[in-house]
């Protein structure tokens, strides 16, 4: 059986923006044709999906999740994590690697790679750890895993505090060609805050974390990677301070990319009211300041990736005390139409928008996602028009802590496929 995708305007940053079909045969694309060409082969056996008013993307990838399993399974799986994605377009994940037990080896990595190839939905690539339990100190069994299937390494959820094993990190990724995920935080600055420090924190007294927490260890590690000559991704970056440090070290060509999530181009510590603890994340959100800095960061190429930072969560972890309360909100079913704003408002354009969610991501990892004949058919679908309420009882992920329930948005992903196949679909596509 065939697949013809008829009818899209195919948008393929840098390579193509047109109404054009694609066929599939099998994984992998077959062809790329003008509306009016003929199908090669018998018409009998083709699957034909109009496409007409919609957008085919190369498949949107999601560079920074927590699946949670192994080990807190009632929070998410692997498959659920999997489906949530394909719901929200994603056609791959990075798998973050502070599970229980933590992805510090290949027995990790080789149970995570075996539960992602059976689930149905997004591929799964898992990141490992920089350190032996994430715990800062010793290097992990980075080559092996790198052997069993990681993309890149990552203390995520805690920074490498000791500079000496950062420089180490460093040096040897370098050797084996793999991106170190940095988590920019250092701890003595943090302090037990919980929210943005500034007059929100203040008013309701709750504790605050500076811009400066963030920044000094981007500062740090721009640093190491001049040194090293080893490439630095920096996870979510929230702060205007981040944003110009990175700015001037690509200018001086430093090789170092960086993310940043939905939620700090969306929404600011003066969203955080009636100590809510959907609206509390690591980094927290940041002042309107903040929020524009990163809009302009995303605007002139300085963030390079919009990832969603999904970190499911129970409802117990989130109804406790704001201090008490778990750090983090589930992005993956919520990502797209949040950032679609960005391109509705100005800010980007289409096409810079699949460049920070498909391609970035995929240049990033080492993965040629065109759309071209060859390729594996990763592919999204993205109707722009579709109006619609963040309605978190809809969410495939196990969890619900979102800030975003009851936002109205435009625009979603329709339909995702992997490898050839729809591992998700809505009704009208």
């Amino acid at each position: 059986m065939q697949t013809l995708i008829k009818g899209a305007r195919v948008l393929d940053p840098g390579k193509m923006d047109g109404y054009r079909s694609v066929l599939i045969r099998k994984q992998s694309i077959a062809a790329i044709l003008d509306p009016a060409d003929s199908v090669p082969g018998n018409d009998d056996d083709i699957d034909v999906i109009d496409a007409t008013g919609l957008v085919l993307v190369p498949g949107l990838m999601d560079i920074h999740v927590h699946l949670r399993e192994p080990g807190h399974e009632y929070k998410e799986t692997i498959a659920t994590g999997a489906a949530a994605a394909a719901r929200g377009g994603f056609t791959a994940v990075c798998a973050m690697p502070n599970t229980r037990p933590v992805n510090d080896n290949s027995q990790v990595t080789a149970f995570v790679c075996q539960k992602a190839g059976v689930a149905r939905g997004a591929r799964v690539y898992p990141v490992g750890a920089v350190t032996k339990g994430s715990a800062g100190t010793h290097l992990s069994e980075i080559r092996d895993m790198q052997l069993a299937g990681i993309k890149a390494v990552s203390d995520d959820g805690r920074p490498v505090e000791n500079a000496q094993v950062m420089r180490r990190a460093l040096e040897y990724c370098h050797g084996l060609s793999i991106p170190v995920f940095v988590h920019a935080e250092d701890l003595s600055l943090v302090n037990g805050g919980a929210m943005n420090e500034g007059l929100p924190a203040t008013f309701q007294g709750i504790p605050g974390i500076p811009n400066a927490a963030e920044a000094v260890m981007v500062a740090r590690d721009i640093l190491l990677s001049r040194l090293t000559g080893a490439h630095v991704h920096f996870c979510h970056i929230s702060c205007e301070e981040s944003i110009d440090l990175i700015r001037r070290a690509k200018q001086q060509g430093v090789r170092v990319t960086c993310e940043t999530a939905p939620h700090y181009f969306t929404l600011t510590d003066a969203d955080v009211t009636g100590y809510d603890a959907c609206f509390k994340m690591n980094p927290p959100l940041r002042s309107e300041n903040d929020r524009q800095a990163v809009i302009r960061g995303l605007a002139d190429g300085t963030v390079d990736v919009i990832a969603s930072d999904h970190a499911p969560h129970s409802q117990e972890e989130k109804d406790l005390e704001f201090d008490r309360a778990a750090f983090g909100i589930v992005g993956l079913e919520t990502s797209l139409p949040l950032s679609l704003k960005l391109v509705q408002d100005n800010h980007l354009t289409l096409e810079d928008l699949i460049v920070k969610m498909a391609k970035n991501p995929a240049r990033i990892l080492g993965i040629d996602n065109d759309i071209t004949p060859g390729n594996p058919a990763d592919l999204t679908l993205i109707d722009l028009d579709e109006t619609g309420m963040i309605d978190p009882a809809r969410f495939i992920s196990k969890s619900r802590n979102t800030p975003f329930s009851g936002m109205a948005v435009q625009g979603r992903a329709v339909a995702t496929m992997v490898d050839g196949i729809f591992v998700y679909e809505s009704r009208h596509v």
